[in-house]
């Protein structure tokens, strides 16, 4: 499956891929030098954390990269009243009247212990291009649904997410 990137989520990818190059690697480089240095490598835990440590890194650089190559860059093309990317939506549940934030984000990002749901997510589709006051029906499955209205939409956001969140 391709991941949809905003681009600001590709550009928090190349900071981190450019860190991990360009600190962690040396680092971990570091770290198996000196491990190795202690002698005796069959018993040497040490060595094999360090080297553990730098293949994790690698691990992440390729999985990011190949990230990168195969993603689906998407914009928000929503309008200044609808529900769009990194908006905050305050919605109230028809059934209880329980009141939920949500913030819509691409599907790297999203995390229900944070109240940020994917666009691909069944409360995301159901959300994204609607406004204020509107009634939207989320689709759990062929026989489940319930219902939200909408109550706020704030645009503005939250630059400080990390992208290792996912």
């Amino acid at each position: 499956m391709r991941e949809k990137l905003t681009e600001r989520d590709v550009q928090k990818i190349q900071q981190e891929i450019e860190h991990r190059k360009l600190v962690v690697r040396k680092e971990a480089i570091e770290a198996v030098k000196e491990a190795r240095a202690q002698g005796d490598l069959s018993e040497n835990f040490e060595y094999y954390a360090a080297k553990r440590h730098k293949n994790q890194n690698e691990s992440r650089i390729r999985y990011l990269e190949r990230m990168l190559k195969t993603a689906d860059i998407v914009t928000d093309t929503s309008r200044e009243d609808e529900v769009g990317m990194d908006d905050i939506v305050e919605v109230e549940f028809e059934e209880d009247g329980e009141i939920e934030k949500y913030k819509l984000v691409t599907s790297i990002r999203g995390n229900s212990m944070e109240n940020r749901v994917s666009i691909e997510s069944p409360v995301g589709r159901a959300l994204k291009g609607h406004k204020v006051g509107d009634r939207v029906q989320v689709k759990v499955n062929e026989t489940m649904s319930y219902y939200l209205k909408i109550r706020s939409i704030d645009k503005t956001g939250d630059e400080g997410e990390d992208i290792r969140s996912f």
